[in-house]
């Protein structure tokens, strides 16, 4: 699975980075719930005076999402013959 990290300056013109945010087909069907979740934890962190210079987006997921959705999103195909 691909992961991509995103800078932004907050309120108060400090640096934050969110790191670890899967990057999903189009079609697939968490595609949605992904940019929506994503949207909303960087609004949280934007308007926050008091943030961490480093944030997990796949740790926020791990909290606010339902254990068999977050397996699912994060699953890793299994390889055959250990390849």
């Amino acid at each position: 699975m691909l992961f991509k990290s995103l800078e932004f300056k907050n309120v108060v013109g400090q640096k934050v980075k969110v790191m670890d945010i899967p990057v999903l087909e189009e079609d697939s069907p968490y595609y949605f719930l992904i940019q929506v979740r994503l949207q909303t934890f960087i609004t949280s962190l934007y308007g926050d005076r008091k943030v961490k210079k480093c944030y997990s987006f796949k740790e926020h997921l791990k909290r606010v999402l339902k254990w068999p959705v977050y397996e699912e999103i994060f699953k890793s195909p299994e390889l055959k013959n250990n390849a």
